[in-house]
């Protein structure tokens, strides 16, 4: 270790005139348990639940130099025995999860270039995914705007598949161009107000393997308040967003909105009470018109439900989802507990269009119960058990069998050590 700081000041120290600069390094480590049993999907019939450890490794380098602060990011995730003990090549590789260079030009006013997390409000349009072990950065450029009370980001990304010579399809499962706004007052110490605004365009082939075939981009918009308010033992959010634009030729029309409110009982116990709904579209509705809310980059495991059976890579142009749910929160000492009871229902009409027969609203009931406990001062450990109790109804629009016995859990230890600090 002594040999690694004495590289790193040495480094540091060649590649830069004498000036105020900070170097941070820190290391996670972060492997977790999963059995799955009936996990973002109701099993099918013969099928058995099954269970695998996954892991997160990363090494942060965070420099600071007067004005100007990057931050670099590696990270490999993995799968235990995903490749033999003696491969000679990893399955995933290293990758960069961050590479940004910030330059603040006054004390007000920055921008920031590279891939980078876009991450606000409550993150449920655009968010970090920290749950999931590869998580989610843009290469992006922002600008930013803050002062007591005001923030301003403003930005947008381009991307391509590579360094072509012509005009080439973008196949890559990501936007061809984005540009967003996002801004915030925090109006007083109880009440704060955002709006967010998010361009996003998507490449598409129109008549393909035709002579009339065109490479075109559809955008689609997606904005709407995120409000707060807190005072006391009462703390509450409540958000709208709208979604209007094409997508892939095709008109969009739909919309989110929810409430919540948490009380404070006593110091260490919280109750929560909430209500989301997301548009849908109904079974039988034969129009071409996009009706379904699409989260798009929002940090979805964190809602409806830990099971993920919602907005995590599925249920998109689907019939919506309605959530009810109760939150119990516990602290005590270095222990935190939670129990989140939620009713789905769909938010538009489920049919069984060969017999014209529409079913029950009505998907089912999922119980969720977590812990976390703060071991030392750079080791957490969390874990969790989630079931889900689904309908008829959920068997028809997710197939699979809701007698079945449909739970998942899960055990994760962080390891989060600052293995270098040095500064000048």
């Amino acid at each position: 270790m002594k040999k690694l700081k004495l590289i790193l000041i040495l480094i540091v120290g060649l590649s830069f005139e004498i000036q105020a600069q900070e170097l941070d390094v820190n290391l996670q480590i972060r492997p977790r348990f999963e059995y799955r049993n009936g996990y973002k999907q109701l099993l099918q019939e013969g099928q058995k639940g099954t269970s695998q450890i996954s892991q997160r490794s990363r090494l942060n380098f965070n420099y600071k130099q007067d004005d100007l602060i990057l931050k670099l990011t590696f990270q490999n995730t993995r799968t235990w025995g995903d490749v033999a003990p003696a491969t000679v090549a990893d399955k995933n590789g290293v990758a960069v999860f961050e590479a940004w260079a910030q330059y603040n030009f006054t004390e007000k006013w920055s921008a920031r270039m590279g891939r980078q997390v876009l991450s606000y409000d409550n993150q449920r349009i655009l968010g970090e995914m920290d749950w999931a072990q590869q998580g989610q950065s843009h290469d992006a450029l922002t600008v930013s705007f803050h002062d007591e009370t005001q923030k301003l980001d403003f930005g947008g990304a381009y991307n391509s598949t590579a360094e072509n010579v012509v005009q080439t399809p973008y196949t890559v499962a990501n936007y061809k161009a984005m540009q967003y706004a996002w801004y915030h007052n925090q109006i007083s110490e109880k009440l704060g107000a955002s709006f967010l605004v998010l361009n996003t365009g998507y490449e598409f082939t129109r008549n393909p393997n035709t002579p009339e075939s065109k490479i075109l981009v559809d955008y689609m918009q997606t904005f709407g308040p995120y409000l707060t308010y807190k005072k006391d033992k009462i703390d509450t959010s409540f958000w709208l967003y709208g979604q209007t634009g094409k997508s892939t030729d095709q008109q969009v029309s739909a919309w989110n909105a929810a409430a919540n409110i948490n009380y404070s009982i006593t110091n260490s116990f919280k109750a929560g009470l909430g209500y989301e709904f997301l548009s849908g579209k109904d079974s039988n509705d034969g129009s071409t018109v996009i009706k379904s809310f699409n989260p798009i980059f929002g940090t979805n495991h964190g809602f409806n439900g830990y099971m993920d059976y919602f907005y995590v890579g599925n249920h998109l142009k689907n019939v919506g989802l309605q959530d009810i749910f109760i939150k119990l929160n516990y602290n005590v000492n270095k222990w935190q507990f939670a129990l989140i009871p939620h009713v789905f229902l769909a938010a538009a009409d489920v049919v069984n269009v060969p017999l014209n027969e529409k079913m029950d609203s009505y998907l089912g009931t999922e119980i969720d119960a977590t812990f976390g406990y703060n071991f030392k001062k750079d080791i957490t450990l969390t874990g969790g058990y989630s079931q889900m109790f689904g309908s008829k109804t959920m068997e028809f629009i997710k197939t699979g069998d809701a007698g079945h016995t449909n739970n998942w859990a899960w055990l994760m230890v962080s390891v989060n050590p600052r293995i270098f600090s040095w500064k000048k």
